[in-house]
């Protein structure tokens, strides 16, 4: 039954059946899994004497003086008036001349809306309604009302008019959690679930439902995540790249570098080294706020693959970052006698021939570039490591390439400071290495929200630091001015900030719309100092490092999340100067001044990611698409008890069968969800 096609299940007309098919609804079971995305609590029912033009009520009535007219331009009115024990109100509907068919004089309905008042008359406009029978429940009003997702000719009011019929059937449904997992954590059973995320009979029973399945969204991720990495433990097992040696053999490593690392640069080296001492192959996600030393961590790890005899390769998500990852290992491996060298798109032909002759015949240890390195024609003697920095950025599946390779170890870095629990989950695929520690003396960045009033006056501040030598990043969240969205363009401001208010200053400009080339030649001549100030859009975001700047502005930081303004604020810092971050806001809301008092008050990028995560949720702070995170329907990954919970719960599953066959109905579930979160 749950399989049947909604023609045999539903009467309706093929169009509608081709608008649900469009929507991914095709069976019984289909529909009665679309659940909806809010409820419209309509609460008691109230007199008529009780309506106002304030909120939004349902009241209880008969019809009476109904009158089916034709407006002067033909269209059909409906006018009646309903009246209850306290008075009567005037009906209008327009349009809808089946209505005549069913609102006659005499009958019971409920209505839901706001009145007008004309003098002494109230008057609802084309209310909500629902003829009320005793013996049958209210599907339109009264109560917690279901609003679901449209499309076309398939609103609200006729998917509420056709599942509510059949959530009989959600009886059928089978609970993909056996009893002990639903007792263990106070579970409500799938079908009780389903019908109450439908039609909750109080506020209560809808949070123990959506508990329900939010527990389930959780706990498909993190089983997922315990597949497949099973699944690369297997694949990857006797890769034959097993590397012996151990922390205290990088000695001559550590003892060239000018400042001591912190515990946890160590830590992640042993664990990385602890990695590469298998014969599976690596899979660890090394992440760490800005300038925590990342770089540092991937160098050694690239310094014990090369020294026992294995290749290794740098992808960068630009081709000006690889150019700059490039310089640094040049002058950290090269004291060691290690080759390295740069492939980028921007090479000659003769160039990169020459480099890939070099990486086949093994005459190359170590080579930096972008996703050019994974190209079809680029053939290594032995890759025993690949380091991807910033792998989100990259949008391919970098493991698939790399298979060709003789599935090397991967290191892959992020800047982004996800805490914990959610990376866990997030990435749970792959052994996690933090760093949660910044190296001595770096300095921190003031930051501070400066008011409209002061603006002119920071501007003179900014200029005298110019001229002491420095130089300034001005942010702003748009490219172009935008009717919609009243907020800064780099392309105003820059002309504003070139024109009037620093006219004897060297300003630059950098944004999304211009080519990759000229984005980096740009960054290398903001690098190389011929501009003093340079307006930008995020692009900026992941970029070369330029010591000398050490002031941002950011235009309407209201705008971005305290995640995006704590890279953006990562920019500057990075010299010996004392370095500074400048907010200017538009909006004045208490969501607002919490987040800026929190970009002033704190430096610690997971600090900032975690109250961020309670006030917008991770979709907002990472972003689904880019970060890899799912957009969940009913869970929140910000819920860090329920996060651990389904991570119990998903090992406690996996022990009992990690092939997952003794749970066939959770297999099926599992599928159908991670289809559904593109994961």
């Amino acid at each position: 039954m749950l399989n049947s096609t909604l023609d045999k299940v539903i009467r309706t007309t093929k169009a509608h059946i081709n608008e649900l098919s469009f929507m991914g609804i095709n069976t019984l079971e289909d529909l009665l899994l679309n659940f909806p995305w809010r409820y419209s609590d309509d609460g008691e029912f109230v007199t008529v004497d009780c309506l106002n033009t304030f909120e939004s009520l349902s009241c209880k009535g008969t019809l009476k003086n109904v009158i089916g007219t034709r407006t002067r331009t033909g269209k059909f009115m409906l006018t009646c008036k309903l009246v209850d024990e306290t008075g009567e109100i005037d009906l209008m509907f327009f349009n809808q001349e089946y209505l005549k068919r069913i609102l006659r004089n005499g009958v019971e309905v409920v209505v839901t809306g706001k009145i007008k008042e004309q003098g002494s008359r109230k008057k609802m406009l084309s209310p909500k309604w629902e003829v009320f029978n005793p013996n049958k429940p209210l599907v339109h009003s009264g109560g917690l009302i279901p609003v679901y997702n449209q499309s076309g000719k398939i609103n609200s009011k006729w998917l509420r008019e056709k599942i509510h019929p059949l959530l009989e059937f959600t009886n059928l449904l089978k609970d993909p959690l056996d009893s002990d997992i639903r007792e263990k954590y106070k579970l409500m059973d799938f079908n009780e679930a389903v019908k109450n995320l439908h039609y909750p009979s109080s506020q209560e029973d809808l949070i123990n439902a959506r508990f329900r399945l939010g527990f389930e969204e959780l706990l498909y991720i993190n089983l997922k995540n315990l597949v497949s990495k099973q699944y690369q433990k297997l694949e990857c097992s006797f890769t034959g790249k097993k590397m012996d040696m151990d922390l205290y053999d990088i000695e001559d490593f550590l003892k060239i570098l000018p400042f001591k690392l912190t515990n946890a640069q160590l830590r992640a080296i042993a664990e990385v080294q602890e990695d590469l001492s298998k014969d599976r192959s690596m899979s660890r996600l090394l992440e760490g706020d800005v300038g925590a030393g990342k770089t540092l961590v991937a160098a050694a790890s690239i310094f014990i693959a090369v020294k026992s005899g294995f290749q290794a390769l740098i992808m960068a998500p630009t081709e000006i970052l690889a150019n700059q990852h490039y310089k640094g290992f040049v002058k950290l491996m090269t004291q060691f006698g290690m080759n390295i060298q740069v492939l980028t798109g921007s090479l000659t032909a003769k160039q990169k021939e020459q480099v890939k002759i070099g990486l086949k015949n093994g005459l190359i240890d170590i080579v930096v570039g972008t996703h050019a390195i994974i190209q079809d024609s680029v053939e290594f003697r032995n890759l025993g490591l690949a380091v991807i920095d910033e792998q989100h950025r990259f949008g391919v599946n970098q493991r698939a390439f790399l298979k060709k390779f003789g599935k090397p170890h991967v290191l892959a870095m992020t800047a982004t400071p996800i805490p914990r629990t959610l990376a866990l989950t997030i990435y749970g695929d792959q052994d996690l290495s933090i760093l949660d520690e910044k190296p001595a003396g770096r300095k921190e960045i003031i930051t501070r929200l400066v008011p409209e009033s002061k603006r002119q006056e920071s501007y003179y501040w900014i200029e005298s630091q110019v001229k002491a030598g420095r130089q300034a990043f001005v942010i702003c969240p748009l490219v172009e001015d935008s009717d919609i969205i009243e907020s800064k363009s780099v392309v105003s401001e820059f002309d504003r900030l070139r024109e009037v208010v620093f006219p004897n200053l060297k300003v630059g400009l950098v944004h999304g719309k211009m080519k990759q080339n000229e984005k980096d030649q740009v960054m290398l001549d903001f690098r190389d100092k011929k501009y003093d100030i340079l307006v930008a859009t995020t692009v900026i975001e992941v970029g070369i490092d330029i010591p000398n700047s050490s002031i941002i502005v950011i235009e309407d930081a209201d705008r971005f999340g305290l995640a995006q303004l704590h890279q953006l604020r990562g920019r500057v810092g990075r010299g010996e100067h004392q370095s500074y971050c400048f907010l200017f806001v538009k909006s004045r809301s208490e969501n607002t001044r919490t987040r800026m008092k929190a970009m002033c008050d704190h430096s610690d990028g997971f600090k900032l990611s975690e109250i961020d995560l309670e006030l917008r949720g991770p979709g907002e702070v990472f972003g689904t698409r880019q970060s890899g995170i799912p957009d969940l329907k009913m869970a929140s990954l910000s819920d860090t008890k329920l996060v651990k919970l389904t991570q119990e719960a998903a090992q406690e599953i996996f022990d009992m069968d990690p092939s997952l066959e003794k749970f066939p109905i959770l297999i099926d579930r599992m599928h159908r969800s991670i289809k559904e979160f593109d994961l």
